[in-house]
């Protein structure tokens, strides 16, 4: 049965994450609640905590503490706070995200809260540690979560090998993604960052922590000092990061260039000759799919999931490698900066991109599964 809503009762829609950043989850939970508004829903967004001051938060944004709980009782405050906030809050359905996000936020929702809960499974396996991942399994299998979305037909088909209570909740919805594309030239974006004007220069945005393996892109500009690398992120790796550039003699040539806003994503992507993202593992690649559909040349690790998203009609999107090996992410680079054609036709698929992940699509998914549920604007 659908429900209904009178004129001056939008149905309230809760978004829970962990932390307050600009980073890939943030955005994609950005732009469904902005979709969302536009089709008559009420948006609210509710973080653990706010981890970086950038973070350019949604509209009707609100956080359960300061900082991430240090202790104990820090962390008893905050479950009591993130109760509190989701019954004052009323929602109608509720859309965790990340593995605390669904773990811990969706354990605490359906305590509080009959409303259902639509959790969505954003983050590698390999960033979960084996209680969060037996937490997750638990309440996929109970009746807690009424769906599990996945965006890739990767995580599907891993998802698929869980017992059939998990399975029969699993929803496919790709990301949908901004095209990041600046008005500035390439020397007007690196004066903006501050970055050499004359160099040839890789770049990346990510979270910087080890599953994202920025030491393998400062490693590949061993033999090619002509070469820098400009990454764009925050995280617990930056020193260990600064410290093997400083220990190879490539201090000068690395430029870290902080967070950065959705909105000035574009004019970092115009600073590039070559993205590179050797990351380990990912649900979908959002960083790198933002980077090939702005038009820069793309080489990523060989994954099966960033086969499966980055292309388009069956053409690659991106030079995909062996990023483990500094060597060889430095080989791809030097055939992106070489061969023209090679460069044609990889950004003639990426130009597709924008057609397979629409954002329009991606809300209207969310919509028809809230619909299921119950829940229409």
């Amino acid at each position: 049965m659908t429900l209904s809503f009178p004129p001056f009762r939008k149905p309230r829609v809760l978004f829970i994450q962990t932390q307050g950043e600009n980073a890939g989850a943030q955005e994609i939970t950005r732009l469904v609640g902005a979709g969302l508004t536009t089709r008559g829903f009420d948006v609210q967004h509710l973080f653990f905590y706010r981890k970086s001051a950038h973070f350019n938060e949604p509209p009707n944004t609100s956080y359960c503490t300061p900082g991430r709980p240090k202790n104990p009782v820090a962390a008893l405050r905050f479950l009591a706070t993130l109760g509190q906030r989701i019954r004052q809050l009323q929602p109608d359905v509720i859309l965790p995200f990340q593995h605390y996000g669904n773990t811990v936020g969706g354990a605490v929702a359906r305590l509080v809260s009959p409303a259902p809960i639509i959790a969505n499974q954003v983050s590698p396996k390999s960033t979960m540690n084996p209680l969060v991942r037996a937490v997750d399994f638990a309440l996929g299998n109970l009746p807690v979560f009424k769906s599990i979305v996945v965006n890739s037909h990767d995580m599907l088909a891993e998802y698929s090998r869980y017992p059939s209570p998990y399975r029969s909740r699993l929803h496919y919805i790709p990301h949908g993604f901004e095209l990041k594309r600046s008005t500035l030239s390439k020397p007007e974006a690196r004066r903006l960052f501050n970055l050499p004007p004359d160099a040839v220069l890789l770049g990346d945005v990510a979270r910087l922590h080890p599953i994202k393996r920025i030491d393998k892109a400062i490693r590949a500009l061993v033999d090619h000092p002509e070469w820098h690398l400009a990454v764009a992120g925050q995280g617990p790796e930056e020193a260990n990061l600064r410290q093997l550039a400083q220990q190879l003699g490539l201090a000068e040539r690395l430029h870290f260039v902080g967070e950065i806003a959705p909105e000035r994503i574009g004019d970092f992507l115009a600073c590039l000759d070559v993205f590179v993202f050797p990351s380990e593992s990912e649900t979908f690649g959002l960083a790198a799919v933002e980077a090939a559909g702005a038009g820069i040349p793309t080489v990523v690790t060989d994954l099966p999931v960033l086969r499966e998203v980055l292309s388009f009609n069956g053409e690659p999107a991106a030079l995909f490698v062996d990023a483990e090996n500094p060597r060889e992410l430095a080989a791809g680079v030097s055939r992106l900066l070489n061969d023209d054609a090679l460069r044609e036709k990889l950004q003639h698929a990426a130009a597709g991109l924008t057609v397979r992940y629409s954002i329009d699509a991606m809300t209207d998914e969310y919509v028809r599964l809230m619909g299921e549920l119950g829940v229409s604007a």
